[in-house]
């Protein structure tokens, strides 16, 4: 399965890219955390121990808190796919940080990316 590969990348190397693409831009880590907890329902804590225990982008979602409800919300095009037409919900989930990260990085006010 072409995707398996992408759930088994270590979270703790996607992160820092995450990261640089905000940044890039002129966001912060601390965006980029909050982004990524508003979607997983980790909190800033949790959040930097997942990162640390090294865990892959599977296990990530799988012990996610939450994910959150407005999540749904997310829609747009990101690596050539309309992330509200992904039908594995796995990929949807990794494919809705990508697109968040992305709004971020394009300078979206923080009430939208997080669909206040």
């Amino acid at each position: 399965m072409k995707n398996e590969r992408v759930y088994k990348m270590a979270f703790s190397r996607v992160y820092p890219l995450l990261v640089q693409k905000a940044e890039r831009k002129g966001r912060t880590k601390f965006d980029v955390d909050t982004v990524i907890c508003w979607l997983t329902g980790y909190d800033h804590f949790s959040l930097q121990a997942q990162i640390v225990k090294n865990i892959d982008y599977e296990t990530f979602f799988d012990e996610a808190p939450q994910i959150n409800p407005n999540a749904a919300k997310i829609s747009g095009v990101i690596c050539g796919h309309r992330v509200e037409e992904i039908e594995d919900p796995l990929m949807q989930k990794i494919r809705w940080l990508d697109k968040l990260v992305d709004e971020l990085a394009k300078g979206k006010p923080m009430e939208k990316v997080l669909r206040s």
